[in-house]
This record gives structure tokens, C-alpha cells and sequence, in this order.
């Protein structure tokens, strides 16, 4: 397995499953030290404690990502247990909303899904470039979606938070690309988390239909889009949103 993440600090954020979890077992089996940061904190020492036993190293933490005082301080003990900073960051953390028309979502689900999916990525963020900055480097890769570019019915808030995260990276990126420190994106189509179980439970043949390639993706495909994006091998890449749809954007 290549090593090329040895020394290197990664903090992932939503890495209790899904694609946060994919990627930070990916990351740690690289020769990254990985923090694992989730509300739910349970899975993520679940988590942590298997990539230990595979001989990795990583840091279970809780977060609410929504709560400026909560990623502050989740950043500083990080930072301050491992005497280092962040190197990489992946924010993967997410939520959804009730697929309803836009003029009957309740206030209270507009509001969670605006300030966990954009608010607490920008919150994230701003931790993670300050702790980059005082190294000089670093790379960032939000998750997004592809209803970051598209859209279907029921989903305001959800398309509304997903093309705030896209434009935040443009902007984000361009604000720090002679300071060493690349910010990207990943945008999936319909990947087989805990996030859509419900939805394809319901229509499992109307959401695959929707990926000319015949299927959904599994979190560990996306795990290795986020890494490439990460890694020295994509050091010229900056300020983009990389499609990882099954050929969603392409119908």
C-alpha cells in the first residue's frame, strides 16, 4: 500500500460512516494520522479503535459542526494533542430534508440543513485554514453533491446548501492559492450510505435509473477521488469540482 501520507495530520469530518469513514480508513491505511470527527461519537471511537488494530493511527472526537464553539475547540485539542497541525482536510459531514415543495418546508428544516451543510463547512474550514496556514500548505476537499449543479423536486434546502458549499470552495480556493493551500470539491450522485437508505428503500429503480453507469456508488469509490484530490498527484489542482456521478450530469 502506498505510503505517501506518512506525517502527515488529516481531519475528517462525518467520518462515523459513509464516505467520511471511507476515507479516513483510506487516508489512515496511507500513512496519515487521522482525527475522526462526528456528532455521533460512538462510531467514530467504533471506527478509530478497528483502524488502530490495522495498525493506523487515529483520534476519535465529537463535533457539532454547526456550532462555532464546538469546531474551535474540537481544532485546538486536536492540534494541541498531536503537536501538529492539519495537513489534509476532508468535510463530509452532512444532512438531509424532507423531500417537500419549497413553499411548505418548515422553517426548522431549512434552517439544520443551511447550517449544517454550509454553515458548518465554512466553519470547518476556517479552523482548518487558519491551522494550514501557519504551515504554509494543506489541501481541503469538501463534499458536495450533484445537486450542487442540478436540481430535482423536494429538495430547496438540500440544493441550496450543496451550491453554497460549491461556491464556497471557488471562493475559498482563490483566496488562499499563493498561500499553499488547494481547496476542491467532490461532487457525488446517489452513493450507498445511511443518508439515502429510506430513499431507495421506496424507489430503488427510479434513483439507479438516474446513473447511466447502472447502479449507485459505494462510499470507498468516492474515498479515492477525495484522496487523489488530497495528494501530491494533484498538486495543480485547485478551485474545481470534480463529478463523480456515474454519468448523473452527462443524461
Amino acid at each position: 500500500m502506498n505510503r505517501d501520507f506518512e506525517g502527515k495530520q488529516a481531519f475528517v469530518t462525518g467520518a462515523g460512516s459513509g464516505i467520511g469513514e471511507a476515507t479516513a480508513r483510506l487516508l489512515a491505511s496511507r500513512g496519515a494520522r487521522v482525527v475522526l470527527a462526528d456528532i455521533d461519537r460512538d462510531t467514530v471511537v467504533q471506527v478509530a479503535a478497528e483502524i488502530e488494530r490495522s495498525g493506523g493511527r487515529a483520534l476519535p472526537v465529537r463535533i457539532d459542526i454547526k456550532d462555532p464553539a464546538s469546531v474551535e475547540e474540537t481544532f485546538a485539542n486536536a492540534v494541541q494533542s498531536s503537536g501538529a497541525e492539519i495537513d489534509l482536510a476532508v468535510n463530509a459531514a452532512g444532512v438531509t430534508a424532507p423531500l417537500v415543495p419549497c413553499a411548505n418546508v418548515a422553517f426548522a428544516d431549512w434552517q439544520r440543513t443551511i447550517d449544517v451543510n454550509l454553515t458548518g463547512t465554512f466553519l470547518c474550514m476556517r479552523a482548518q485554514i487558519a491551522s494550514m496556514s501557519r504551515k504554509g500548505s494543506g489541501a481541503i476537499v469538501n463534499v458536495t453533491s450533484i445537486m450542487g449543479s442540478h436540481a430535482a423536486p423536494g429538495l430547496s434546502a438540500y440544493a441550496a446548501s450543496k451550491h453554497g458549499i460549491e461556491g464556497l470552495t471557488k471562493a475559498a480556493a482563490l483566496d488562499y492559492a499563493k498561500q499553499g493551500i488547494r481547496i476542491n470539491a467532490v461532487a457525488p450522485g446517489y452513493v450507498d450510505t445511511p443518508m439515502i437508505t429510506a430513499r431507495m428503500t421506496s424507489i430503488p429503480d427510479k434513483i439507479v435509473a438516474l446513473h447511466p453507469i447502472g447502479r449507485i456508488a459505494q462510499p470507498d469509490e468516492l474515498a479515492q477521488v477525495i484522496v487523489f484530490l488530497l495528494s501530491a498527484g494533484a498538486s495543480f489542482i485547485t478551485g474545481s469540482i470534480h463529478l463523480a456521478d456515474g454519468g448523473f450530469s452527462a443524461l
